[in-house]
């Protein structure tokens, strides 16, 4: 093992912290979730959402593969600070691209992207030096890096469908990869078990993207209202069911699994396997979040507004995806997927042929109080579990 590696590394004497860096280093996600909601909003046709969901996932990726390193290596190591506000740099310039993603601004998206994923395998590598434990992983994880750098820096100098195409692979590359345990031949596959993490501080920061994202949900009902000139009785309505159903998907997250996430990966046999697994799901949660913040705008926008069907898809959709999301996320923390889930999902699934009969006042609180009911339902049950066992709640 080289010198750098050493010094480098987060000691493991004690649960790693959530550093101020990572808290400033997520700051460029903001943008890019707003930037995300607003390409939706602009683009709600089946192609739109299939391009949001592919600039998402390069988004989610870029985070989560950074925060696994920031959990093997120290952030506030002088060398590691510079690592990460290059990273945030040319994070900035994948958000600032994301409007113009599939036009013009194809290439500074791809190639910045790229740049993130590649130049921080290459860096860690650099700092491992030889015959750390770590190092096979990241060889293996720099293979399919390249391949889907390459695709993406193919897709931004093409055009049209054939640049979706080809970001749809790379992403693909990067999502999938990680589940095969990065085989290549030659090097092999890496193992879960060899992920030698800190499960709170993964979970930890899984947490504080889904408040970045519930934060999008909140700018988006606030800017609407405030652009209102003069609001009357259903605008300010409209902004009141919007905030609680912000504030029912936190306490449903929150209040009922992400304590206790933190407390099974923490004593997982392999915490390795189960932190994929949190990645995994959160970006179909958040997913959730950031449609839930194209419905907020709109009702708070356009509240006596009939319900168009591209609107019920996403005044439904968002909710759904992520109770779904919350559903998988308790299933791996708990071991069961939540009734109250499934049945919040089939009501919304319901609901979904009766809004174009409905204003979109209407329909938001139709599903306001769908998530409403589903939260408090979870949280009641949280309770009584707790209760149950003297507390603790971690069993259920």
């Amino acid at each position: 093992m080289s010198s750098p590696s050493i010094s480098l590394l987060r000691t493991r004497d004690k649960a790693a912290k959530v550093l101020n860096l990572e808290l400033f280093f997520d700051l460029v996600y903001v943008f890019a979730i707003t930037q995300l909601s607003h390409y939706l909003l602009e683009h709600l046709t089946p192609m739109g959402a299939l391009q949001t969901a592919t600039l998402w996932f390069a988004v989610w990726l870029g985070w989560q593969y950074t925060a696994w390193v920031t959990n093997w290596f120290n952030p506030d190591h002088l060398v590691m600070r510079l690592m990460l506000m290059a990273l945030m740099g040319l994070a900035l310039l994948v958000s600032a691209a994301i409007p113009d993603a599939f036009g013009a601004q194809g290439l500074l998206f791809a190639c910045s992207y790229a740049a993130i994923q590649v130049g921080r395998t290459l860096f860690v590598l650099w700092s491992l030096g030889r015959g750390h434990v770590l190092r096979p992983n990241f060889l293996r994880m720099l293979c399919w890096l390249l391949l889907s750098g390459a695709l993406w820096i193919a897709g931004g100098l093409s055009e049209g469908d054939l640049r979706l195409g080809l970001w749809l692979a790379a992403v693909a590359c990067e999502y999938l990869s990680p589940m095969a345990g990065f085989p290549v031949p030659g090097l092999g596959r890496s193992q879960t078990s060899d992920w030698t993490i800190d499960g709170g501080h993964l979970a930890e920061r899984c947490q504080l993207f889904v408040i970045i994202a519930l934060g999008e949900s909140v700018l988006a009902t606030g800017a609407s209202f405030a652009n209102a000139a003069h609001p009357g009785p259903a605008v300010w309505l409209a902004m009141v069911v919007s905030f609680v159903g912000c504030v029912a998907m936190w306490w449903m997250y929150f209040d009922t699994s992400s304590g206790d996430a933190a407390h099974v990966i923490e004593h997982s046999d392999d915490p390795g396997r189960l932190g994929s697994y949190f990645h995994y799901i959160h970006v179909v949660l958040i997913a959730g979040v950031i449609v839930c913040a194209v419905a907020d705008d709109l009702v708070v926008a356009h509240p006596l507004d009939a319900v168009k069907l591209k609107y019920a898809l996403v005044l439904a959709g968002g909710p759904l995806v992520y109770l779904l999301g919350n559903a998988l996320f308790k299933r791996i923390v708990y071991g069961r997927f939540p009734r109250s889930h499934a049945i919040g999902m089939v009501l919304l699934l319901a609901l979904l042929p009766l809004m174009p009969q409905l204003n979109l006042l209407m329909a938001g609180l139709l599903t306001t109080a769908v998530m409403v009911a589903v939260t408090a339902w979870e949280s009641s049950l949280a309770r009584r579990l707790a209760a149950a066992r003297g507390g603790v709640r971690h069993a259920a």
